[in-house]
C-alpha cells in the first residue's frame, strides 16, 4: 500500500513508459502512410472513433470500479481479522487459564495468521506481478513472504510435532485452526476450560474460518476473465484507430498555418493521439494493478504489517519480552 500523498508524476510516467513507447509507434504508422506515402484514403471519420472512445470509457470505468471494490473488501477483511484477533487475545487472557495455556493459544493463532498471509502471497497464473512494469517497480520495496520461509517463522509459534504436521499440509492455515480446535477440546476435557468459555472461543474459531474463506475467495477467484479481455480489446482498438480519426482533422489545420509547420501539421497526430490513448491505457493498467490485492504489488493491502501487529500484541499479552518489529514503509510502500 502506498502511504505517501500520491505517486509522483515522474513515477507514474516511468511505470507506464512502455505503453507510451508503443502508443507513439501506433500513432506514427498512420501518419507516415498518410503523409509520406500519400495514402489519403486511410483516414476515418472522427465520429466513429468518438463512439468507440465512449464505449471504451464505460467499460474501463466499470473494470476500475470492480477492481477497486475487490481491494476495499480485502482491506475491510484484514481490518476485521485484526479486530477479531485482539478479541481472541483479550478473551484467552481473561479466562483464568494458566500462563502456559494462554501462551499456546495465542501463539497458535499467530501461526494461523502467518500461514494465511504466506498463502495469500503465493503467486497465481492470472496475477501481474511478473510483468515488466510491476517487476521493475518492485525494486523499491521488499515482500517479506518471498524472502523468509514459512517453516522458519512457525518455529516460534508451534510445538515441534505441530510444526511437522503443518509442514506437510497442503492447506496450512486450515490445519492450524483444526489444531487450535483440538487444543480447546483438550483443555475442556481436562477441566482447565469451562464449557461456557469453550463455547465462546469456538465461536471465534468459526469467525476465523469464515474470514479465511473470504480471503481465499478474493485470492483464488480473479476478476472475471471475459471482462478483462474485452476491456483490453476495447482499449487497444481505440488506441489503434484514434490516429486514423485525427489525420483529416490535423491536415485541415494546414489551411490556416504559415511558416515552418505549414503542410506538416498532420505530424502532430503522433503526440496528441499518444497522449489521449495513454489516458485510456494508463487507466487500464491502474485497474489491472488493483485487481489482485494480495499478490505483492505496491497497491496491495498491507497484510504483512497487519499480521506483525497481531503477533506483537498477542505475544505481549502472552508475557513475552522480545517482540517482533512491525514493518515500516519503504519508499512509502507498506507491505
Amino acid at each position: 500500500m502506498h502511504l505517501g500523498k500520491s505517486y509522483k508524476v515522474t513515477e507514474f510516467i516511468v511505470w507506464t513508459r512502455r505503453q507510451i513507447y508503443l502508443l507513439l509507434c501506433v500513432g506514427a504508422v498512420p501518419v507516415i502512410l498518410y503523409q509520406v506515402f500519400g495514402l489519403k484514403w486511410l483516414s476515418l471519420p472522427l465520429t466513429v472513433v468518438g463512439l468507440l472512445g465512449t464505449a471504451t470509457s464505460f467499460i474501463v470505468g466499470f473494470k476500475n470500479v470492480q477492481t477497486y471494490s475487490r481491494t476495499i473488501e480485502a482491506q475491510q477483511l484484514w481490518t476485521a481479522i485484526l479486530g477479531t484477533s485482539r478479541f481472541w487475545g483479550s478473551s484467552v487472557h481473561s479466562y483464568a487459564l494458566n500462563p502456559a495455556d494462554v501462551r499456546d493459544l495465542l501463539a497458535r493463532h499467530v501461526a494461523w495468521v502467518t500461514c494465511l498471509r504466506h498463502e495469500l502471497r503465493t503467486p497465481r497464473p492470472w496475477e501481474t506481478l511478473t510483468k515488466a512494469s510491476h517487476a521493475e517497480y518492485r525494486r523499491l520495496y521488499r515482500i517479506p513472504e518471498h524472502e523468509t520461509a514459512i517453516e522458519h517463522e512457525l518455529r516460534r509459534h508451534l510445538h515441534p510435532a505441530e510444526q511437522r504436521l503443518v509442514a506437510n499440509a497442503a492447506d496450512k492455515a486450515t490445519l492450524v485452526l483444526c489444531l487450535q480446535g483440538r487444543a480447546l477440546k483438550r483443555l475442556l476435557d481436562e477441566r482447565r476450560l469451562s464449557p461456557t468459555y469453550h463455547l465462546e472461543l469456538n465461536k471465534l474459531l468459526k469467525e476465523f474460518i469464515d474470514q479465511q474463506g473470504r480471503a481465499e475467495r478474493i485470492k483464488n477467484y480473479p476478476y472475471p476473465r471475459q471482462y478483462a479481455i474485452i476491456n483490453t480489446i476495447f482499449v487497444w482498438a481505440f488506441c489503434a484507430l484514434l490516429p486514423f480519426g485525427l489525420l483529416k482533422e490535423f491536415d485541415k489545420l494546414n489551411e490556416g498555418i504559415t511558416g515552418l509547420m505549414q503542410g506538416y501539421m498532420v505530424w502532430l497526430v503522433v503526440p496528441f493521439s499518444a497522449t489521449i490513448s495513454w489516458m485510456y491505457a494508463a487507466l487500464d493498467q491502474v485497474g489491472e494493478s488493483t485487481e489482485n490485492p494480495f499478490e505483492g504489488s505496491a497497491n496491495d493491502v498491507p497484510i504483512t504489517h497487519i499480521s506483525k501487529r497481531i503477533e506483537r500484541e498477542l505475544m505481549a499479552l502472552a508475557g513475552e519480552s522480545v517482540l517482533p518489529q512491525v514493518p515500516q514503509p519503504v519508499n512509502d510502500i507498506l507491505m
